[in-house]
């Protein structure tokens, strides 16, 4: 499985639209966001978690395009037929997706800091990086589950619809206390949400609120519950 992993990883690293879509795109949005109009130092921090937490996500549902193409091209019945077991490939692309996250998360942080001038303490950092880090294996079993159940290019349009959708409404673009109140409460439930309160509550100096960790719990267990229904259904016609 190790094998399969580094395979996946490099695979994954060396593929310029991951680069491009996945890391540096959030990075040029969190510039572009942050340096028009007032110079607003909390905003800087908040976008800077914000959109630590869109290349997150946008890097973990990426591991589910990576799974269509390989039914595609037949890899993944070539996998069946190796001694792997079905739990050890899916743990290996889990732990693809949690791998690839991080260079997403490390580089909107740097720009936070290196350019932005975003000041935390060393632990606010390191926190931050670490629960992003945690907080992304929803989303890269909702990939997943896009990735087993759908075609490569419908998994690709669910991707970015969950994406955008998600990121919207989940505030990382925007502060939710410009939504209408309807809004505003609706994305209090969303994954998104919850997961950049996360390392936006380290940054204010407190701890994650109890709220956040369950409601991102819960949608763990509901995207884990779909990436096992959507590979149990792949294996049945693979």
């Amino acid at each position: 499985m190790w094998d399969y992993l580094r395979l996946e990883v490099r695979r994954t690293l060396r593929d310029i639209g991951f680069v491009i879509g996945g890391v540096a795109m959030p990075v040029v949005m969190y510039l572009l966001f942050t340096n028009l109009g007032a110079n607003d130092g909390a905003w800087k921090t908040a976008s800077m978690v914000g959109m630590a937490a869109y290349g997150a996500v946008g890097s973990a549902l990426n591991t589910g395009g990576a799974v269509a193409e390989d039914r595609a091209i037949g890899w993944l019945r070539q996998l069946r037929v190796t001694p792997m077991t079905p739990r050890e490939v899916v743990t290996g692309r889990a732990l693809t997706g949690a791998v690839t996250v991080l260079p997403a998360i490390a580089a909107v942080l740097a720009a936070g800091g290196l350019v932005n001038g975003v000041r935390l303490q060393v632990w606010q950092w390191a926190v931050i990086a670490l629960l992003l880090w945690a907080g992304s294996i929803p989303f890269t079993l909702l990939g997943l589950g896009n990735g087993y159940r759908l075609t490569g290019p419908a998994t690709g349009v669910a991707n970015m619809a969950c994406n955008l959708g998600l990121a919207v409404v989940g505030g990382l673009w925007f502060p939710v206390t410009l939504f209408p109140t309807w809004l505003r409460t609706l994305s209090a439930y969303t994954p998104t949400n919850r997961f950049a309160q996360l390392g936006r509550s380290v940054a204010e100096g407190h701890a994650p609120a109890l709220g956040a960790v369950l409601v991102l719990t819960a949608w763990l267990l509901v995207f884990g519950s779909y990436a096992v229904l959507s590979y149990r259904r792949s294996a049945a016609s693979v």
